[in-house]
């Protein structure tokens, strides 16, 4: 496991955007796993504007998002459809035809599907990833099984209260979502932790320093062969002193 902290945001992004660079220039084809949420906009950005910069291709490079809302329409602007367009397609500067995202339509085949096309595009060679304040990744809620696959999920209070802020209304607040399961994220070859802001710290610390459990689903992080951590110092506020002087960037 790699721990980063960073004194700003701006630079946590560009540190982890330059690791999703290196395996687009290593792999013209690179296949990179897409975290929705507000912790992967900056990096998206950086990437896109580092890529820029290097005069990079980015045309063969595909992508697979985490997770999507149950019932939302792909054209509603807070679906993760919408935001997957936005923030990374736009963002990294990708070609959205090689972008797939789960269908949040209830279709009983969607989860079953989504993990072929996975497996046919050779895996995912870089997973960028959020952290919940419950330390859920994607939409695994705590209890989640480790090696649980593609699947519809119902979520947690507070990660529909998290959400709440993008609808109008309490009522709106979906409460169910398809996303990858744990044992699908854990295999992708090397694994971005964005963690950023204070109300993450409690989370990061548990999922760093505490015990393994499906409790905290994050924790499970600690059995992956290839972690970075990239954080800011409010969200590492909980991390130990010994930890956290080594990590300091």
């Amino acid at each position: 496991m790699h721990i980063n902290i960073f004194s700003s945001e701006s630079a946590l992004a560009e540190a982890a955007a330059e690791r999703i660079i290196a395996q687009v220039r290593e792999n013209a084809e690179a296949v990179i796993g897409l975290a929705t949420g507000a912790s992967p906009v900056a990096v998206y950005h950086a990437w896109g504007k580092g890529a820029a910069t290097l005069g990079l291709d980015q045309s063969r490079v595909r992508g697979f998002a985490l997770d999507e809302y149950l019932g939302l329409d792909p054209e509603d602007s807070r679906s993760y459809h919408a935001v997957i367009r936005r923030d990374a397609v736009a963002g990294a500067g990708l070609n959205a035809e090689l972008v797939l995202i789960p269908q949040g339509s209830g279709d009983p085949e969607a989860p079953a599907a989504y993990e072929r096309a996975i497996r046919e595009a050779g895996g995912v060679d870089v997973q960028v990833l959020g952290i919940g304040r419950n330390g859920h990744l994607g939409f695994n809620e705590p209890g989640s099984p480790a090696q649980s696959r593609t699947r519809v999920v119902q979520l947690a209070a507070s990660t529909m209260a998290d959400n709440a802020r993008y609808f109008d209304r309490a009522e709106d607040v979906p409460t169910a979502a398809i996303t990858q399961g744990l044992g699908t994220i854990f295999e992708a070859r090397e694994l971005i932790v964005i963690a950023v802001g204070e109300a993450k710290a409690d989370a990061v610390a548990a999922a760093i320093e505490g015990e393994t459990t499906e409790d905290l689903p994050a924790s499970l992080l600690q059995s992956h062969p290839n972690v970075h951590w990239f954080i800011d110092q409010a969200a590492a506020a909980k991390l130990s002193e010994s930890v956290a002087l080594v990590a300091a960037v």
